[in-house]
C-alpha cells in the first residue's frame, strides 16, 4: 500500500518529518481560525481496521460486541473535542490495480495457511504477530459506523484518492489513515492511526512540506518520485534499472542508511538537479527512460492530482480536445454536496470541461496529442477556476456501459452504494464485476467446502433478480466476473458466474417495484425476493414466526445445512446455544470467556457464518431491504469465541441444558428455532444427524467442489 520504501525512509532517515500533535489542540486551533467551522478530520477506514479491532480473540470469526464497543470509544474519544469524523471505504477495485489486488491476497493466503498450521501444532490462536482481521470485518464496520450515527461513506474507486479530494474540498483538518501516497497528495495534513493514542488523543503528523525539504523537492515534484519510486500503479521493478543509474551517480550516498533509504534520496537529487532543469521544456520521455510504459506512467502522476489540480511535469502545448477513455480522476463522493462536478479547463482558453464522478465513463479533457507522441495526457484546471453548472448525473449514468441500462435503477444504486448502505449491488449493475477477499479456511479440511462455493447459489440467484431484466441478446451469455479468493484458486482470472434461475411466488418483481414502489403490500414482496435467494420460500410462514434477532440466523442456518452435508447435530446445537445465549451475556462477560483450546474446524465454521451473514448483506439490499439491518449484525447474533465454546461443548456430548447453561427460557427456544430448521431441511432431504451417524461419503474432496462449480 503506498509508494515502496518511504514508510521505512521517514521512519529511519527522515524522522524530523514527523511531529507530535494533539487533536484537542487542533480542534481549538481550527475553530479559533475558522469560526463556525467544525473541525472534521476524514477517516481512511480501511487503514484503520486492523488498529480499531481491539479484542484479544481474532481467529474464532471476530469478538463482534467487544469491537462495536472499541468504534464507540473511538467516535466518543473525537467528539468529547468537538471534532467531526467522515468515514471512507474502499467500494471498487480499479481495473489498473487488479494485479497489486491479487498479488496481496494470494500473499494472505500463505499467512492463513501458517496460521492453521500454527493451530493444528498448538491447538491455540498464534500471538498477534500473525494477526489477521475476521472475516467480514470492513462491511459490519461500515455498518457499526452508521449505527453509531457517523457519517459513512463507500467510494466509487480505491478509497485513497476521494479521501484526499475530501480533504482539500472541505479544509479539514486532516487525513487519518496508515498509507503513504497520503503524503505525496497535496491535500489536508496527514496523521498516523498507527501511533494514535486514543486516550490522550495524541499521534504522529507527517509533514509532506519537511519531507519535500529534506529531499531537495516542491510538493508538485512528490507524484513524479511516487511513480519513479513504485507504488499501486506503477509495478516495483519497472524503473529498477533507472533508480540504480541515479544511485550510482549519486555523490552523498549515506553509508549509515540503508540501501532503500538511499535510493529515494538518489531519485529525488535526480529529480531537483537534471530533471528540473528541462521541466516545461522538454516532455517526461524525453527525460526518463519510459518506453512503452509511457501511458500507465502518466496515469499513474495524474492518479495523484486532484480536482483542480495541474502538473508542472505535463508538458503543456494544447491542441484542442480529444476523448480521454478511463482516465483515473474522481470527484468527492460526498453524497449531500452541493458543489456538483469538478471541472478541468485550459489555463489559456478557459473553456470548462466536465469531468466524470465514476473512472468507467469517458471523459472530454483537454490533452496533449503530437503527431509523434500519441499518449493522452489530461490537462488539469487551475485550483481557483470553479465549476457554473453542475453536471447532470442521470446523463452521467447514460455514458456508463453497464449491464443495467435504466438509470433511474443505476441513480439508487449508486447512491445506496456512496451512501454506504448496500453491499456489492452497484459493482453487480453498473461493472459485473465483484470481488471478496480471504476468509480464515483450512486448505487441508477437505470436508468444508470453501464460502465462496457454499454461498455462490445464492449470489446467482441475486444476478437473476438485478440482472434480469437485461437485453434478451445478451442475457443467454451474460456472467458475472467473481474475483473470490478460495484455497487452489491462482486468481489468473475471475470466475466467470451465470445467473441462475429462481422461482418467487406470484413472479419475479422487477427492480423497480421493489426499490421504488412505497406501497405497504410491496414490503411482503421484497421478502419473497429475499427468501427465494436462499431457496427458502417453503419455509417462509415457520421464519416469520422466529422472532427478531433470530430470524436472519435461522434462515441462514437452514441454507448452510442443507448446502454442506457434513455439518452435523452438534454444529447446529453450537450454533444456536450460542445465539441464545449471546443475549444474556454482557460485553464484559464475553470478554472475560476462557477456550480449552483451539480447534481449526471451528475457527473455519466461524468465518462460514460471518460469511453468510454479509452474503444476507447483499440480498437484503438486493431485495430492496425487507429486513432491517440489525437483524443481521454479527454482534446481535453471533460472538466467535461464545460459539467456539459450545461447539467444543457439544462436541464433548454435552446436553442441550448444559449448553444453555441451565436457563430455563432458552430451552424452550432452543427446541422451537431447532425444529424450525430440521423441517425446512427436511423438505429438501437434508436429514442432520449427529457426528456419531456419518459416514464415508461425507468427507468428498474440495478438489471436487471446485471441478463441480466450474462449468459456471
Amino acid at each position: 500500500m503506498g509508494v515502496r520504501g518511504l514508510q521505512g525512509f521517514v521512519g529511519s532517515t527522515c524522522p524530523h518529518i514527523c511531529t507530535v500533535v494533539n487533536f484537542r489542540e487542533l480542534a481549538e486551533h481550527h475553530r479559533s481560525k475558522y469560526p463556525g467551522c467544525t473541525p472534521t478530520v476524514v477517516v481512511d477506514a480501511m487503514c484503520c481496521l486492523r488498529y480499531w479491532y481491539t479484542p484479544e480473540s481474532w481467529v474464532c470469526g471476530g469478538q463482534w460486541r467487544e469491537y462495536f464497543s472499541a468504534l464507540r470509544d473511538f467516535v466518543d474519544s473525537f467528539a468529547s473535542v468537538g471534532i467531526k469524523l467522515v468515514f471512507f471505504f474502499d467500494g471498487m477495485v480499479e481495473q489498473g490495480k487488479r494485479n497489486e489486488w491479487v498479488k496481496r491476497r494470494l500473499k494472505n493466503n500463505r499467512e492463513i495457511s501458517r496460521i492453521f498450521h500454527y493451530i493444528r501444532s498448538h491447538r491455540e490462536q498464534p500471538g498477534r504477530n500473525m494477526f489477521f482481521i475476521p472475516s467480514g470485518l470492513a462491511i459490519f464496520t461500515r455498518f457499526a459506523l452508521k449505527t453509531l450515527g457517523q457519517e459513512t461513506l463507500c467510494s466509487l474507486k480505491e478509497a485513497d484518492y476521494e479521501v484526499a479530494s475530501y480533504g482539500l474540498q472541505y479544509n479539514c483538518l486532516g487525513i487519518l489513515g496508515e498509507d503513504t501516497d497520503y503524503l505525496i497528495y497535496d491535500t489536508c495534513p496527514y496523521f498516523s492511526i498507527s501511533e494514535l493514542c486514543l486516550e490522550s488523543l495524541e499521534t504522529i503528523m507527517l509533514c509532506r512540506e519537511k519531507l519535500c525539504e529534506s529531499l531537495g523537492l516542491c510538493v508538485a515534484d512528490l507524484p513524479l518520485l511516487a511513480c519513479l519510486l513504485g507504488n499501486d500503479i506503477i509495478p516495483e521493478g519497472m524503473f529498477e534499472s533507472f533508480r540504480f543509474k541515479c544511485l550510482s551517480s549519486y555523490t552523498s550516498v549515506k553509508e549509515n542508511f540503508d540501501k532503500k533509504g538511499n535510493i529515494i534520496l538518489a531519485v529525488s537529487d535526480h529529480i531537483s538537479k537534471v530533471l528540473h532543469l528541462h521541466q516545461g521544456e522538454k516532455k517526461l520521455e524525453e527525460m526518463l527512460p519510459l518506453g512503452p510504459n509511457r501511458a500507465l506512467f502518466y496515469k499513474g502522476v495524474a492518479s495523484y492530482l486532484l480536482p483542480g489540480q495541474s502538473s508542472p511535469w505535463f508538458f503543456q502545448k494544447p491542441k484542442g480536445l480529444i476523448m480521454l477513455d478511463k482516465q483515473v480522476i474522481s470527484m468527492s463522493s460526498d453524497p449531500e454536496s452541493k458543489q456538483g462536478v469538478p471541472i478541468c479547463t485550459e489555463p489559456e482558453s478557459k473553456q470548462e470541461v466536465p469531468t466524470c464522478a465514476h473512472p468507467e465513463i469517458k471523459q472530454q479533457l483537454p490533452v496533449e496529442t503530437d503527431s509523434d507522441f500519441n499518449l493522452e495526457v489530461p490537462m488539469y484546471a487551475h485550483p481557483k477556476i470553479k465549476e457554473d453548472k453542475p453536471m447532470d448525473m442521470d446523463s452521467e449514468i447514460k455514458q456508463q456501459v453497464t449491464l443495467v441500462s435504466d438509470p433511474e435503477i443505476l441513480k439508487v444504486a449508486r447512491m445506496h452504494h456512496i451512501q454506504a448502505e448496500s453491499y456489492l449491488v452497484y459493482s453487480i449493475v453498473s461493472s459485473g464485476e465483484i470481488e471478496c477477499s480471504n476468509t480464515l479456511e483450512d486448505e487441508l479440511d477437505q470436508a468444508l467446502p470453501s464460502q465462496a462455493f457454499v454461498y455462490r447459489p445464492v449470489r446467482q440467484r441475486v444476478y437473476t433478480l438485478l440482472l434480469g431484466s437485461c437485453r434478451d441478446d445478451i442475457s443467454a451469455s451474460l456472467a458475472v466476473k467473481e474475483w473470490f479468493v478460495y484455497p487452489g484458486n491462482p486468481l489468473r482470472h475471475p470466475d466467470l458466474v451465470r445467473p441462475l434461475p429462481m422461482i418467487i411466488p406470484g413472479g419475479t418483481p422487477s427492480l423497480k417495484s421493489l426499490w421504488l414502489n412505497q406501497e405497504p403490500a410491496v414490503q411482503a414482496r421484497r421478502l419473497d425476493a429475499l427468501l427465494a435467494c436462499f431457496n427458502l420460500s417453503s419455509s417462509r410462514d415457520e421464519l416469520l414466526a422466529v422472532e427478531s434477532p433470530l430470524r436472519a440466523l435461522c434462515c441462514l442456518l437452514i441454507y448452510l445445512f442443507v448446502q454442506v452435508d457434513t455439518l452435523c447435530l452438534e454444529d447446529l446445537h453450537a450454533f444456536v446455544a450460542q445465539a441464545l445465549c449471546l443475549q444474556g451475556r454482557s460485553t464484559a462477560q464475553l470478554v472475560d470467556l476462557q477456550l480449552e483450546y483451539i480447534s481449526p474446524r471451528a475457527v473455519q465454521l466461524g468465518s462460514l457464518l460471518v460469511r453468510g451473514l454479509t452474503t444476507l448483506a447483499l440480498v437484503n439490499s438486493a431485495c430492496g431491504f425487507p429486513w432491517k439491518t440489525s437483524e443481521f449484525m454479527p454482534w446481535n447474533v453471533f460472538d466467535g469465541k461464545l460459539f467456539h465454546l459450545k461447539y467444543l461443548q457439544s462436541e464433548k456430548g454435552y446436553s442441550v441444558e448444559a449448553l444453555l447453561e441451565q436457563n430455563r427460557s432458552w430451552l424452550t427456544r432452543f427446541h422451537n428455532l431447532k425444529a424450525v430448521v430440521c423441517k425446512a431441511c427436511m423438505k429438501e432431504n437434508r436429514r442432520i444427524v449427529g457426528r456419531g451417524h456419518w459416514s464415508s461419503h461425507h468427507t468428498g474432496s474440495r478438489t471436487h467442489e471446485h471441478d463441480q462449480w466450474r462449468r459456471y
